[in-house]
Formats: C-alpha cells, structure tokens, sequence
C-alpha cells in the first residue's frame, strides 16, 4: 500500500466529519499529486515488461510502448 493513503484517507474523513483547515486542505492536495504520480509510476513499471503477441505468435507491442521499453533500457544502462 502507499503510505500517503492513509493520511489522505484520514483527510478525507475529516473533511466530511468537521471541514479541514486551510493548511490541511494544502496538505490533501499535495498528498493527492505525490499519490497519483506513484500509481502512474507503478502503471509505467508494469508496461516496460509487457509484449504483446498475436495469435500467430507474431510480436505486435505498440511501437510507444516498445520505444518506452527502449528508453528505460538505456537508462539502466548508463
């Protein structure tokens, strides 16, 4: 689980229950982004080894997808 979830959780809850502070709406919001960027990154990580093949056998990943793979590749290897 990522650790921010429970503190946006806990957030959300209050702002239901009794409204939040300005300074905890600032803090839900940039707790919202940091969440968000991670769950893209994790949805990033499971593309970079995925590759699509046809019934025939035939490799048909998407060519954004296999130059993603590509880029990430030369990164490690730097």
């Amino acid at each position: 689980m990522i650790p921010t979830l429970a503190r946006i959780n806990e957030l959300a809850k209050k702002e239901r229950e009794v409204g939040l502070t300005n300074a905890e709406r600032v803090e839900q919001q940039v707790l919202r982004e940091d969440y968000l960027r991670e769950i893209r990154g994790q949805v990033l990580k499971s593309f970079e080894g995925i590759t699509i093949v046809d019934p025939e056998g035939n490799d048909v990943t998407p060519e954004k997808v296999r130059q993603h793979q590509v880029n990430e590749m030369r990164k490690l290897l730097q």
